[in-house]
């Protein structure tokens, strides 16, 4: 993954196009959320993007923990240092927050590693809709509002005993839904493996907003929306 098409850093300053994100949402997470969307008129930047972004610029260490504090849009310009500390919060001239970084352990810059790690992690996003929300919403029978459906990150999460290692693989570990009125919070566990051997695992806890009672016809309404913006974008 050539992660340096996706974003522009010119004197500190850390920018995205509509076109950048919306290339790396569907192109290589495999995301067709609509506020992915060059035209969407509620349009931000994917988490998967700038987590990748800080790994790249920054590296990995073995515990990291990245909590969204806002959305980055085509217009935000984010700070980012040549060096930071293991609590960062990227911000932007008003210091306005976005993203808050905890790291911890030993760390490593090995670039092949870190954009190996990188994709696949981003790419577990392409299993969230509809393979794993849509049993979890109709377990605790509520969906996402088919009009307006909205499912953003609130945190991620890495945890790693080897910071090397081939063939990096996600495996699906657990997935849950905590519904509190009309939203509602996704967590999806995960084991990190390289070559089969498993080194480390991770978390994406995700916010939905509009829950409402469950309906199989309207939901695969939505589920046949996305499989048809996704053929789209493939045969574009």
């Amino acid at each position: 993954m050539n992660i340096t098409q996706y974003f522009n850093r010119n004197d500190g300053l850390l920018s995205f196009t509509r076109h950048q994100a919306s290339s790396f949402a569907k192109g290589v997470a495999g995301d067709f959320n609509p506020i992915h969307d060059e035209d969407a008129k509620r349009f931000c930047v994917p988490g998967d993007l700038l987590f990748s972004v800080f790994l790249a610029q920054y590296g990995i260490s073995q515990e990291m923990k990245f909590e969204f504090a806002g959305m980055v849009v085509d217009t935000t310009s984010l700070i980012s240092p040549d060096e930071i500390s293991d609590t960062f919060s990227l911000q932007d001239s008003n210091e306005k927050n976005y993203m808050d970084i905890i790291t911890s352990g030993e760390k490593t810059n090995d670039a092949e590693f870190i954009s190996t790690l990188s994709e696949k992690y981003v790419q577990f996003s392409s299993k969230t809709f509809p393979h794993i929300l849509v049993p979890l919403m109709e377990h605790e029978n509520v969906m996402i509002n088919p009009s307006r459906p909205l499912v953003i990150y609130k945190s991620m999460e890495i945890c790693l005993d080897k910071l090397s290692g081939n063939n990096i693989e996600l495996e699906l570990k657990n997935s849950s839904l905590k519904k509190n009125g009309k939203k509602g919070e996704v967590r999806l566990e995960f084991a990190i493996l390289a070559d089969g051997e498993e080194i480390g695992h991770g978390a994406k806890n995700l916010l939905l907003s509009g829950l409402r009672e469950y309906d199989a016809t309207q939901l695969e309404d939505v589920i046949q929306s996305y499989a048809q913006r996704k053929s789209d974008f493939l045969v574009s």
